[in-house]
């Protein structure tokens, strides 16, 4: 199958047609710049949210990542920055090796294409300048035959009438002759640029348009191959990056194994744990008795473990234990009052809390203090 001898007549469906073909390209590579924006804009969006979701330094949320989990989230986001960084690679890669490179070979194509059809173009108007001199011939030599009957019959008749000098007779007939010539002369050149025009139109028809057309048609052809090139680059070009996306989700598969609820319990517990005994039973107290309750000396009885036990008394609602309110108790000071400031570190298996204590846990200072807030009838929260 070949153009030059299956569309020897389409010329100009051919020129549309090539034309056809280099705005495909256009549109391809227009295709692919956009998929690279779009790559480069998720990219930086996927950075973004990365980075907005990073623990601020010097602040809480950085005490929040000792949890299993946050450390997790954390290495998740790690993993969509690498993720990220891949899809700016798809970019590059596109655009290095499709957009640039088919943007060069387009205008290479448009250059060949418009030399082939020029040299087509050129062949086309030299056999038509060839068909219109064979026109202008024939017409001549048609012309010159009828000019020369003309002059023929005019010369039979002036020679038929005895009324015509010979003079005149003679004269009739050498322009005859003389139009008779100039048929011969009009028919030889018709004969010969006929000739020569036939021997155009075979080597137009079967030599010049051939090769043209063969040209353009292995130029399309190279289009067509190149342009399904690139669709596998543009596939190849994700593929590559597959293994390491792949491992970025292996990464936050891993963070997410790695979680571990008993730890983070742990460290709760840790955080929060104030390291007293819940309260004890809380006594009758029988207001039927006209005498003024007391609080018994026993109030604070030893537990299991030879540590005291809390006991109250008295008509103040301040005196009765509250329920626990994030995670730490209130201490009414009454029992502070009978207990020694410097042994409430022995009523824990952990050290006392420095937040009720001061700096200094046990210091004269804080004793005072807390002795003052007793006798005022206050609640003392270590919150």
């Amino acid at each position: 199958m070949s153009w030059g001898t299956e569309l020897w007549d389409q010329f100009d469906n051919l020129e549309k047609h090539t034309q056809w073909g280099i705005d495909i390209l256009e549109k391809y590579i227009k295709f692919v710049k956009e998929r690279t924006e779009i790559e480069l804009s998720y990219a930086k969006q996927l950075r973004n949210l990365s980075k907005k979701y990073q623990p601020k330094k010097n602040s809480k949320e950085e005490e929040e990542y000792k949890y299993t989990a946050c450390k997790a989230f954390l290495s998740t986001l790690n993993e969509m920055n690498d993720y990220a960084g891949q899809h700016e690679v798809i970019s590059e890669n596109m655009t290095s090796q499709i957009t640039v490179d088919l943007m060069r070979y387009v205008q290479e194509l448009k250059q060949e294409r418009k030399s082939n059809f020029h040299d087509g173009r050129k062949a086309q108007q030299h056999i038509e300048t060839c068909w219109k001199q064979l026109e202008s011939s024939k017409r001549r030599f048609e012309r010159d035959c009828k000019e020369a009957d003309r002059a023929q019959q005019y010369f039979e008749k002036m020679d038929a009438d005895i009324n015509v000098t010979k003079a005149d007779v003679e004269k009739a007939r050498q322009q005859a002759q003389l139009r008779h010539q100039m048929a011969e002369d009009s028919k030889a050149d018709y004969s010969s640029i006929l000739q020569r025009f036939n021997q155009e139109q075979w080597e137009y028809y079967h030599t010049h348009i051939p090769n043209i057309f063969q040209k353009i048609q292995e130029m399309e052809e190279r289009r067509i191959v190149r342009i399904g090139e690139s669709m596998k680059t543009y596939a190849e070009v994700d593929r590559q990056v597959i293994p390491i996306i792949g491992k970025c989700l292996d990464g936050i598969v891993k963070a997410a194994e790695s979680i571990d609820q008993k730890n983070d319990s742990q460290l709760v517990v840790e955080a929060y744990k104030s390291g007293f005994e819940p309260p004890g039973d809380i006594e009758f107290e029988d207001y039927t008795q006209p005498m003024k309750r007391t609080v018994s000396e026993n109030s604070l009885s030893s537990s299991k473990e030879g540590k005291p036990e809390l006991k109250f008394g008295g008509k103040s609602r301040g005196k009765l234990w509250p329920f626990i309110k994030k995670n730490k108790m209130c201490y009414h000071l009454d029992w502070v009052t009978h207990t020694n400031i410097t042994d409430l570190t022995a009523l824990s298996p952990t050290p006392y809390p420095p937040r009720l204590l001061g700096t200094s846990a046990g210091s004269e200072g804080t004793v005072s203090h807390l002795i003052k807030l007793a006798s005022l009838g206050l609640v003392l929260n270590p919150c």
